[in-house]
């Protein structure tokens, strides 16, 4: 099953959507106009039932075979959200909302999801029910959980559920995978410091909380360096050092640490939060100060399921011609949420030699189009086969 002809003769319609959705960028659920064009479009296309408002602004089109007898459906899932950047690719589609962007190929992933729910609705060529899912704020605002929240599995009788990312840096239309653990978990910490203010130059009347936080940045390293196995994942990053004085000559009565932790197991991100609370407590109390710490859970460990990732890597093989094994990814993704309610797995397609995602000068390769509809389409026809 090579690139179907089907998605030749639609190259270039789905291009002018992507690049309409990529001039009109939405930020987190303010998906407003591009929730309203893919609803109309999935109601041209002949959709059996497009339902809008998921998760806020989720919009799920529901497409079944010339067949239902196998009981079976299928979810496919695309993000429609952008990022508050402001673009700097110069192209003639550019971005006419300042300081939004489609930075991350989101515009990409839904006009590829609506080119193969055209086909699919055209040719209707599998025994089952194929849901098409587009949701919106994944870029930090959990809008899988939100649909998922919503009902959306049971609603639909979603049984499993696929999802897709450009990749840069990969040959365009080529596809990795790996099972299990793939994307990590995404923690927050904001810690606040307290210690006692004073002159710069009598630091000995003064709880130097600069010097408190110096060394705790420093500790902070020693989870992944002595606390976590070698040969697990943790990344624990301190972003943000503010302290309460910007003054020469004043010591700081408080200094803020903000930052962001990276695991790819539970109990690795259970130790990672537990060794974080205690170093703040203990070093701050050998200064003689205190600190109050937050930390705030985000998105889970994603975690391919062998079963559907040995699958879909099939449809990509026949896709592409091969499927690479994937490395770990220390970004979140959440489509983590999705695949903690059904089984399925995640899948990157190839961009090309193009700048990284979250980038200014990032853009998505309209060429990766026809593949990346394919592998959609192929999930739906190999698994549900007619």
């Amino acid at each position: 099953m090579p690139v179907k002809n089907r998605f030749a003769e639609l190259h270039s319609d789905i291009t002018e959507w992507r690049r309409d959705i990529h001039a009109h960028p939405e930020i987190l659920y303010e998906t407003h106009r591009t929730s309203a064009l893919v609803a109309e479009k999935l109601k041209a296309f002949g959709c059996d039932e497009v339902v809008t408002g998921i998760g806020r602004t989720g919009v799920v089109g529901v497409i079944k075979g010339r067949s239902t007898s196998s009981g079976r459906v299928i979810g496919l899932r695309a993000d429609m959200d952008a990022l508050p950047i402001h673009e700097a690719t110069g192209v003639d589609y550019a971005s006419k909302t300042p300081g939004a962007m489609h930075a991350c190929g989101h515009d990409g992933h839904t006009a590829m999801l609506l080119g193969a729910a055209q086909y699919l609705a055209e040719t209707r060529n599998f025994d089952g029910t194929a849901v098409v899912i587009f949701q919106p704020a994944e870029e930090g605002g959990a809008g899988g959980r939100a649909m998922c929240e919503d009902g959306m599995m049971d609603r639909f009788g979603i049984q499993e559920v696929y999802g897709m990312h450009n990749w840069p840096g990969r040959p365009v239309g080529s596809f990795a995978i790996r099972p299990g653990a793939f994307f990590a978990a995404t923690d927050q910490f904001d810690i606040a410091l307290t210690g006692k203010g004073g002159h710069a130059a009598k630091p000995h009347e003064t709880v130097d909380t600069t010097v408190m936080a110096a060394h705790l940045v420093t500790m902070l390293q020693t989870i992944a360096s002595r606390n976590a196995d070698p040969v697990d994942q943790v990344v624990v990053s301190v972003t943000s050092f503010q302290t309460s004085s910007t003054a020469f000559n004043v010591i700081p009565q408080g200094v803020h640490l903000r930052g962001t932790v990276r695991t790819m197991s539970p109990q690795m991100r259970d130790l990672a939060e537990t060794r974080i609370r205690a170093l703040c407590e203990h070093v701050t109390a050998g200064f003689g100060g205190r600190a109050e710490v937050s930390y705030y859970r985000g998105y889970p460990v994603m975690i391919n399921h062998d079963e559907q990732t040995e699958f879909a890597a099939s449809v990509a093989a026949r896709v592409s011609g091969g499927c690479d094994e994937a490395p770990l990814i220390m970004g979140g993704e959440d489509f983590a949420f999705m695949l903690e309610e059904r089984p399925g797995a995640y899948i990157l397609v190839g961009n090309g030699d193009t700048a990284m995602v979250h980038s200014p000068d990032y853009n998505f390769n309209d060429e990766a189009i026809p593949a990346g509809c394919s592998w959609w389409a192929g999930i739906v026809e190999e698994r549900m086969p007619a």
